[in-house]
């Protein structure tokens, strides 16, 4: 079993659409292990996204991630990454493939709903930013 890090983004929350995804997950075949929801700082967003610190987009995304509350959860499932990843669609939503979170509700590509780890590295460090053992021992 592999796990993943999501983050349903302020945009989503706004419009409450957490239900929704969660569910779109769900029937994918992704287990929610655990979940909370939290509003990042600035300090937060910042150390989060940390590997984009030199993209020109990092100081725009670092803001947008501030704006509301996120929903942040666990996944495990085979394959996760590579699952959430498919179910979520492309960055971009014009390129997402239809009936993929991001083609139904992003509104742009930075408000796009929904954040995927990437790679089993990075679902680490990821989960470990917000979840410590004793939520994610089950």
């Amino acid at each position: 079993m592999e796990r993943t890090l999501t983050i349903i983004k302020p945009d989503a929350v706004a419009r409450n659409l957490i239900g929704t995804i969660l569910a779109q997950l769900e029937q994918n075949g992704l287990r929610i292990i655990a979940l909370k929801r939290v509003r990042l700082t600035k300090k937060d967003a910042e150390a989060f996204y940390a590997v984009h610190r030199e993209r020109p987009f990092y100081k725009s995304l670092t803001d947008y991630m501030t704006t509301g509350p996120v929903v942040v959860a666990v996944l495990e499932g085979e394959q996760a990454i590579s699952t959430l990843r498919s179910v979520m669609g492309a960055t971009n939503p014009a390129q997402a493939e239809a009936g993929t979170i991001r083609a139904r509700f992003a509104e742009n590509v930075e408000r796009n709903s929904i954040h995927g780890s990437d790679a089993p590295e990075t679902a680490a460090r990821e989960i470990s930013f917000f979840f410590n053992e004793l939520e994610l021992h089950i």
